[in-house]
């Protein structure tokens, strides 16, 4: 039987227990880059963008009638000996009138909107733009409004009829938007209360 020396087993269990330090590897699972399986993808912090479907419309009808009748009568005859006169007098005056205004309006939208803002009660504040210029027509649509979490559906969109404090805005310019506008002369008879 061969015998190892001390000194031999003493420097091996130096290597031995140097070489033992904590063990390191690198992560390969980090919090920020994997979605979670069972999520859905649900806007949900600022910088998030959430679709919103504008469908808006918009029925106003006001009408008034108004007739207004009015007559007044005086009669009386005088007579003394041969002396036989009468005489009357009518007033007649009448009143009709009538006015109606219907206004429709209709907008459909569908657009990305930005979270900028998260509420303490957990509620989002979203904002978009959008800038369209096709052949000298200029469109511009924006909206900003506050949105439940909830209310967020699971593809991510949201109606526009569920947003609280609502703005949306809608404006065009270019030669059809021009063409759709009364001149200076019937703009000046509107204001004169002529047309």
């Amino acid at each position: 039987m061969t015998s190892v020396p001390l000194c031999r087993c003493l420097v091996l269990a130096a290597v031995l227990a140097g070489a033992a330090g904590p063990a390191r590897a690198d992560q390969l699972y980090t919090g920020g880059s994997w979605a979670n399986i069972a999520t859905d993808t649900k806007a949900r912090a600022v910088g998030d963008i959430v679709t919103v479907l504008i469908l808006e419309a918009a029925t106003a009808t006001n009408s008034v009638r108004t007739r207004s009748n009015r007559q007044t009568s005086l009669a009386g005859e005088i007579g003394v000996g041969q002396i036989d006169e009468g005489g009357s007098l009518g007033l007649r005056g009448g009143f009709s009138g009538s006015g109606q205004v219907e206004r429709s309006d209709r907008l459909a939208a569908t657009m990305a909107a930005q979270i900028v803002e998260v509420l303490p009660n957990g509620d989002f504040v979203i904002a978009g733009r959008q800038d369209i210029d096709v052949n000298g027509e200029s469109r511009k649509v924006e909206v900003r409004g506050q949105i439940r979490p909830l209310d967020i559906s699971p593809d991510n969109t949201i109606p526009s009829s569920r947003l609280a404090n609502a703005q949306i805005n809608y404006d065009g310019k270019g030669y059809v938007s021009r063409s759709g506008k009364p001149g200076i002369i019937n703009q000046i008879f509107s204001f004169l209360g002529l047309g």
